[in-house]
């Protein structure tokens, strides 16, 4: 800790020398006005290009109609694993019991299979038929 009447090193005082950029001049590099180093007199920076991470490939989760599973099971399905509303769960809902499959979600593959998963496990428990699937978006 320093006293109120010492400067703190990091404000600049005697104890925070910071070093100065040099230009560098590479061997034998001379520009069009004879400078050595090849430049305007600016420091040289070195930098790597980096390759721009690959995004994931997405999966749409896809939920297949059945004549057996209740209606207010898909729809709480939809809730609890999608984080859907009544309203959009129901529209969902209502969509893949008039034509037979709809979307769930898009996600990266891992959570795509986690959640078709989840879904499986929670028809089976409640020993309802519900499918759900997965495939590339």
């Amino acid at each position: 800790m320093t006293s109120p009447d010492q400067p703190h090193p990091a404000a600049g005082g005697p104890d925070c020398a910071l070093p100065a950029l040099v230009p560098h001049a590479g061997p034998g590099r001379d520009d069009d006005e004879g400078n050595v180093g090849g430049g305007s007199g600016q420091a040289a920076l070195a930098t790597k290009t980096r390759a721009k991470p690959k995004k994931p490939s997405q999966y749409k989760v896809l939920m297949l109609n059945d004549d057996y599973t209740p209606m207010e099971f898909v729809v709480m399905v939809l809730k609890r694993f999608f984080k859907m509303d009544l309203e959009q769960a129901t529209r969902v809902m209502l969509h893949v019991h008039q034509r037979g499959v709809g979307v769930c979600g898009i996600f990266p593959y891992e959570v795509a299979e986690t959640k078709v998963n989840q879904v499986m496990d929670c028809a089976r428990e409640n020993e309802h038929p519900l499918q759900c699937t997965l495939e590339k978006a």
